[in-house]
């Protein structure tokens, strides 16, 4: 694998459910330590510097269930933002933009031009999350 030459953008999945921000506190606990050891193997294999700063970034959350979602997509945008504090980005102030959005089956959505990470979330079997944390800002041209 190739290494990036900075930390961004920083692609990773979770095959798992996501957890609602509802959810105990130790399944959250449990769900936020799955999501920072995927984006800290993940940076292992790509990241060639290693270190983080107080840029702005924008964050991706897609979620493939293996059925209808339960629950509100909203409720797993937070638990996924506190796991990345200091592996992502410095701080969750950094997150200008999120982006969410649930995958399920039989729906009609296409991914146009998926990057190598997002197709091999597309190969894992469902339950998976597909996180991207991104430091282009090219979407504030509105």
């Amino acid at each position: 694998m190739s290494v990036q030459d900075t930390l961004y953008p920083l692609e990773f999945f979770i095959a798992a459910t996501p957890i609602s921000l509802q959810a105990s506190g130790r399944s959250r606990e449990r769900w936020k330590t799955m999501v920072r050891d995927a984006a800290r193997d993940r940076i292992h294999e790509t990241d060639g510097l290693g270190f983080l700063d107080h840029r702005p970034v924008s964050l991706t959350i897609y979620y493939f269930p293996e059925a209808v979602m339960q629950g509100d997509i909203d409720n797993i945008v937070k638990p996924i933002m506190d796991a990345l504090i200091h592996i992502a980005y410095m701080s969750d102030q950094a997150v200008e933009r999120v982006l969410v959005q649930k995958f399920e089956p039989e729906s009609d959505s296409a991914i146009v031009e998926p990057s190598a990470q997002l197709l091999a979330v597309l190969a894992v079997v469902k339950p998976v999350v597909y996180v991207r944390v991104d430091d282009d800002l090219s979407w504030r041209r509105l």
